[in-house]
């Protein structure tokens, strides 16, 4: 009876309840702090369901996770490129999920964030397309949110004059649209949205810093060592707001 329920049953039905059965033990692995055992399970999985939205999305985010704590830079490229390729295998799955475009925008924002100044202005528009694409589907979504905070903050980062040559050498006109204000307002956002993720605070922290707003960045990083580390690169978060705590 089974055998024939199975032959009777539509792939993508079948597709789905093994989706949800992998997601549940995968997210148990991220929630002790073991996203290598959860990319194990996803990649298993999207071995047999190959453009399962919810699954690569997913396997993407573990991927980030796992390269932003690599000591290796070849690992950590190795991870942030395999997180860029199940993204964007995400978007093409489902180019209404604003999770698939926040995590190709956090895939691309990692790899830049590797490179120099020069080579950064190439990715510079495609982390700001998604991951306003993603807002522009969940307007409150928090990770987006903070994408574009630091998609901000960045661009301000740079010396003047690799804003000027960024935007008149290099094709980078997006870049006339950072500012420290817009920073400041997505960071706040992110923090809004999602108030228990230590990694928004940290952030909110460093652009508060640089605009000469140190006791609101005291504040966010008081805040951040208040909360317990629940995600697999929070201690590392932590000990961060600690470093910047001890330069304010």
């Amino acid at each position: 009876m089974l055998a024939c329920f199975v032959a009777l049953t539509p792939r993508s039905a079948i597709g789905a309840q093994d989706a949800t059965a992998v997601i549940q033990l995968a997210e148990h692995d991220r929630a002790t702090l073991n996203p290598a055992g959860a990319l194990a399970r996803y990649e298993a999985a999207l071995s047999a369901t190959a453009t399962s939205y919810d699954l690569l999305w997913r396997a993407a985010r573990e991927a980030v996770d796992l390269g932003e704590s690599a000591t290796d830079a070849t690992k950590r490229t190795e991870y942030y490129h395999k997180a860029e390729a199940y993204a964007r295998r995400a978007v093409t799955a489902n180019a209404n999920g604003a999770d698939g475009h926040f995590i190709l925008a956090v895939a691309l924002g990692r790899t830049a964030m590797t490179l120099g100044p020069r080579d950064r202005v190439r990715y510079a528009a495609e982390i700001r397309s998604a991951s306003l694409a993603a807002v522009k589907i969940e307007p409150m979504h928090a990770g987006a949110l903070h994408v574009l905070g630091v998609w901000n903050a960045e661009i301000m980062r740079l010396n003047s004059f690799s804003r000027f040559a960024a935007r008149n050498f290099l094709g980078g006109k997006v870049f006339e649209q950072a500012s420290w204000a817009e920073a400041t307002r997505y960071m706040e956002a992110a923090v809004a949205a999602d108030p228990g993720r230590i990694t928004h605070r940290l952030d909110l922290a460093k652009v508060y810093s640089e605009t000469a707003q140190k006791s609101k960045a005291r504040g966010a990083c008081e805040a951040a060592a208040r909360m317990p580390s629940v995600e697999y690169n929070d201690a590392r978060y932590k000990r961060e707001c600690e470093a910047l705590l001890a330069k304010l």
